[in-house]
């Protein structure tokens, strides 16, 4: 198959320009801008505010016409109502009727898409598990805080199991935990076969899970590329070792020095925050009986399941399947002796940085 042929989102010379009253051009908000998005991929649109980012995204929803180019959205136009039968769409802000209950808003959005009753009963209880809000899916939406009401939200965008998915900040409003496991479904979603378009200012996240980003600034495509290739720095490189004893480090540093001609860094690895912040909350969960908001997801809803499967388990069926994860390790009391093996680990690696003549 073609490259162009995998393609889901093609867009040429993709121009669109704001008129006044009098049609005169008054800002040109996306200034031909070209990229395409390939089927199975996590595509990342990045750029500050007033880049064109949101036009693009609603250019691509067919919310607005483009001025001039070309846009094909899975291989249709963007206002035919067959492109729009296939895509999913989380707005930046979750616009929900306050006054219905999770159950009644994923069943109108269902009848939206004309499924059969059996079918979206169905897709309810597997996108309620999905999301961790099948214990509060007879409260009304309003009672919601922002983050349980962002997963209702990412819920209803799959409800019709799209092929293209298009996220607006999709991890706006959550915690730590709801932020893993909604980027932990864009992967398998990708792996899946389905096409994702994500769109954040949390960079941090789109490193996690993009294949490929395009950065906007001024309407025009300033960087575009695998994200790998991007922030890859080939001028330097790291090297991680196991604990080593203290002479054969020191010589290690020495040879490195006189290599070099310059002081190596010297450090020891950690945890990113994000991975502990799972780890205490994991253990916390382990001995509550009760919550008030958001449970931990239950793997992926069966009918998101069913096209272009790798063969093994993905990371959510795995992680559902295993239960929860070991608790970390609780750290030992401090007492004299570690406080002086601590001293003495210091006054080491101070040596060995600074060895004397």
């Amino acid at each position: 198959m073609s490259k162009t042929a995998q393609a889901v989102i093609e867009a040429r010379d993709l121009t669109k320009v704001f008129r006044d009253f009098w049609r005169r051009p008054k800002v040109r908000a996306v200034a031909g801008i070209s990229f395409e998005v390939r089927r199975g991929e996590v595509f990342g649109l990045l750029g500050p505010n007033g880049s064109g980012k949101s036009t693009t995204l609603k250019m691509i929803l067919g919310l607005l016409y483009p001025t001039s180019g070309f846009l094909r959205v899975l291989g249709c136009s963007p206002r035919d109502v067959q492109a729009k039968a296939h895509l999913g769409y989380l707005p930046e802000e979750s616009y929900l009727y306050p006054y219905l209950t999770p159950d009644e808003t994923l069943d109108f959005y269902g009848r939206l898409f004309d499924l059969p009753a059996r079918e979206r009963r169905q897709r309810r209880e597997q996108l309620l598990d999905m999301i961790g809000l099948r214990h509060a899916r007879r409260r009304t939406v309003g009672e919601f805080s922002k983050g349980m009401a962002r997963r209702l939200g990412l819920a209803q965008a799959l409800i019709n199991d799209p092929d293209l998915i298009v996220l607006d900040e999709p991890t706006a409003g959550l915690d730590p935990l709801g932020c893993r496991q909604v980027k932990d479904l864009i992967l398998t979603l990708a792996r899946r076969g389905k096409t994702v378009l994500l769109s954040s200012h949390l960079l941090a996240d789109v490193e996690d899970i993009c294949d490929r980003i395009a950065i906007l600034y001024n309407g025009r495509i300033q960087a575009l590329g695998p994200i790998r290739s991007l922030l890859e720095d080939t001028g330097r490189c790291r090297v991680t070792f196991p604990e080593l004893p203290a002479a054969d480090l020191r010589r290690l540093l020495e040879t490195v020095r006189s290599l070099l001609g310059a002081e190596p860094a010297v450090d020891h690895p950690r945890r990113d925050l994000e991975r502990f912040f799972l780890d205490v909350v994991a253990q916390a969960q382990r001995g509550a009986t009760e919550s008030s908001g958001a449970l931990p997801a239950h793997g992926v809803a069966d009918y998101l399941a069913t096209s272009t499967a790798p063969a093994g388990a993905t990371l959510l069926q795995t992680l559902a399947a295993a239960g929860p994860p070991p608790a970390a390790p609780a750290p030992p009391a401090p007492d004299a002796a570690a406080d002086e093996a601590a001293r003495q680990a210091d006054e080491k690696l101070r040596r060995f940085l600074n060895p004397e003549p």
